[in-house]
Formats: C-alpha cells, structure tokens, sequence
C-alpha cells in the first residue's frame, strides 16, 4: 500500500489504535502541557521575557516627541551623520526612532537608573537587539514599543537591527551608553 494512495477504508479513526502508538500520543500529550506550563512560570518568574507595553501612534507623533527628546537632552553628537548623543535625566521617558538604516538618536544612560524606552520604526520592520544584553524586539512601523529599561552594567553596548529591512541592513547598528 502506497501513502499517495487513500486508505481502503474511509473510516480509519473507527479502528483500534495501536499499543504503540497510543504510548507516543500520550508522551506528545504529556510533553506539549509540561511545555505549556514552563512557558507561563518562566514569564512570570524566570524574569526572561520583557513585559512591554505597546501602543498605536503615528510616525509624525512620535517623531515630534522624539525631536523634543532630542533637543532637551542633546549633550554631543558623534560619527560622521552627526547624530546626537542624549543624556537625559533618572525616570525620562526616552525615544529611539528606527529608520533605513540608522538608529536616531544616540542614548546615553546612567547605571542603576530606571527608563521607559520607546521605540518605533518609520519605514519597515526592524529589529531592537542590544548586545550582549541579548535582548531582542521586533519594531513595528505605527506602533510605539514602551520598555522599562533599568542598566545593571556601565560601558558601551552596540544596537542593532536583528529584521531584514533592504540593503543597507548590514549598516544598521549603534551605540547605547551606559555610564
């Protein structure tokens, strides 16, 4: 008998299940709800997962909150586009615009001092990885990710874009300050 074929009978889940196959159906059974269950504690206690909150917005919105941000807090800029570097105050919020192909602006941030982040992209998907944190975001054109952001360690951490977004991918990358 051929797999491309149909079975002789038509009523094939009236026949009795093999030994066999019952014990491999109750292992995946068993397996799948362990899974289940491990998923829900490690979110709420395994303190892997980030618990963002996330808002519809418009690219002129945020983009006039973020040239607020830019000019209230700008205290250099750096590399050859002259992109700002901003320090801003414990507790501000703080915005990153993610655009082809660059991160805007430059965050410099304090250690043991707590941030809510947020984040949008104006064009495409991109994606938000900070290393080596390894924390990973998908950011999404008309929705403004907000993140609490508390940094444990001082130095310097690259950003970049973990999502496909056009040919100038490979140049999407920046810098995150922590002092």
């Amino acid at each position: 008998m051929s797999a491309i074929l149909p079975p002789s009978e038509r009523l094939w889940w009236k026949h009795p299940l093999d030994r066999l196959e019952a014990t491999w159906i109750i292992i995946a059974f068993i397996w799948c709800m362990i899974m289940f269950f491990m998923m829900v504690f490690w979110h709420v206690y395994g303190k892997q997962n980030l618990a963002t909150e996330t808002y519809k917005t418009n690219p002129a919105k945020f983009m006039a909150q973020t040239q607020a941000f830019v000019d209230k807090w700008t205290v250099r800029t750096e590399t050859e586009q002259k992109i700002p570097v901003v320090a801003p105050p414990e507790g501000s919020d703080i915005y990153l615009i993610a655009r082809l192909w660059s991160w805007w602006p430059i965050l410099e941030l304090e250690k043991g001092k707590t941030y809510k982040l947020h984040l949008t992209a104006m064009d495409y998907n991109h994606g938000f990885s900070l290393q080596p944190v390894n924390m990973n975001i998908q950011v999404v054109p008309g929705y403004e990710h907000v993140i609490k952001v508390t940094p444990t360690e001082s130095g310097t951490f690259s950003i970049v874009c973990n999502e496909y977004c056009g040919i100038g991918h490979h140049e999407m990358v920046s810098r995150l300050y922590v002092k």
